[in-house]
């Protein structure tokens, strides 16, 4: 559960600051992790997923093992974009919110390794804190899980 927070976290981020360039509304071919690593690596979603679940490892460490990372962490950045993008134009989020977001995500992707720790420690709790605050807001919270907690 851990991978997945931080992936949607890199990938709210990543969205952001595409919204902000014309690579934006060039939006990547795939709507989630398991399709990205899918279509780099050539297997089925299903079988991309299956084997997520029985070894545990996260979509960038199969993507990593097929030597498709670079590939697979451009094609989330896009993922996310296009994410921030939406919510920018539906109103939820600021233009200038994303693009921090988008900053964000793309410095993290600097150092990214597959992996899905990143600068997470034990302890800390992280999460992409975009929740809609019951309509009061934008929701920036800082999450309320521990990545290690299981």
């Amino acid at each position: 559960m851990t991978n997945l927070k931080k992936l949607v976290a890199i990938g709210t981020m990543v969205l952001a600051i595409g919204a902000t360039s014309i690579t934006a509304f060039a939006a990547s071919a795939y709507d989630s992790p398991a399709e990205a690593v899918s279509g780099l690596t050539g297997k089925t979603v299903e079988s991309v997923i299956a084997e997520r679940m029985e070894t545990k490892k996260t979509y960038g460490t199969i993507a990593n093992e097929a030597g498709k990372l670079e590939e697979f962490k451009s094609e989330i950045l896009e993922i996310k974009k296009a994410v921030l993008a939406e919510r920018v134009k539906a109103g939820t989020l600021t233009q200038d919110r994303a693009d921090e977001i988008i900053a964000a995500l793309e410095q993290n992707q600097v150092n990214c390794d597959g992996t899905g720790l990143g600068s997470a420690r034990m302890g800390q709790k992280l999460g992409a804190g975009f929740g809609r605050m019951n309509g009061r807001g934008q929701g920036r919270g800082m999450g309320m899980g521990n990545y290690f907690a299981r």
